[in-house]
């Protein structure tokens, strides 16, 4: 039976990042690493030899990214969000997977609520008293949003995948420990369930819940930033 891939896009769009940084707003190259890693998993090696296995489709699992315009807190000054790197890289990401073949973009949508708020490190040095609120400047200041959806469609198609008997192993690209009910569910029914962090160490509670650890992307160079 065929395998199955499964991409929290945002998460391998972070670690993609940490891998190849030169590259980080290169929509065309993020997707060839995305489908170029998932298919690697295809490759095995049983008593010493080489085989195969089907792939039965890649699922990415991303959101459109924030369209809306907002003033920045700090310089007051209006920002369209439709037009800046991260958007216009979202979109042609979104855009060069749909070419790729097998694979089947998911699409949630952005909470509402958004907000501004100050960058996690800069709040880190506030904290640490080498900071100073007077002293914030327009790049010190974020717009937050939260993905709705993503988590919900990843656990739909899991369990379609498995009760459908469509498949006989799950691979997902991600990291975080909100799927160990999904991946409970693939092993009850006897799907092997392979967990591809991207070198990334994970939470004990969803290491215990899967049959396999296993990375494709290349070594972050200096992994104290990984």
């Amino acid at each position: 039976m065929p395998t199955a891939i499964l991409v929290d896009c945002a998460y391998f769009i972070k670690r993609f990042r940490k891998i190849e940084p030169e590259n980080a707003y290169n929509a065309s190259r993020a997707a060839d690493c995305l489908h170029r890693w998932a298919v690697s998993h295809l490759n095995e090696r049983i008593h010493g030899q080489k085989s195969r296995k089907e792939l039965y489709r890649i699922f990415v699992y991303d959101c459109p990214p924030l369209q809306k315009k907002a003033h920045n807190p700090i310089t007051k000054r209006a920002i369209d969000f439709s037009k800046t790197d991260e958007a216009v890289f979202r979109n042609e990401l979104h855009s060069s997977l749909k070419k790729k073949r097998k694979v089947a973009l998911r699409l949630g949508n952005l909470s509402e609520d958004t907000q501004w708020t100050i960058k996690p490190h800069i709040i880190e040095k506030m904290l640490k008293g080498k900071y100073k609120l007077e002293e914030l400047g327009p790049d010190d200041v974020k717009m937050s949003t939260r993905q709705k959806g993503v988590d919900m469609r990843i656990g739909v198609d899991v369990t379609s995948l498995t009760l459908k008997n469509q498949v006989d192993q799950i691979i997902l690209f991600a990291g975080d420990a909100d799927f160990v009910p999904v991946a409970k569910i693939a092993r009850r029914e006897g799907i092997d369930f392979i967990l591809d962090p991207m070198r990334r160490e994970i939470p004990a509670a969803l290491d215990e819940h899967i049959d396999g650890l296993r990375s494709t992307c290349p070594q972050i160079a200096t992994s104290k930033h990984s």
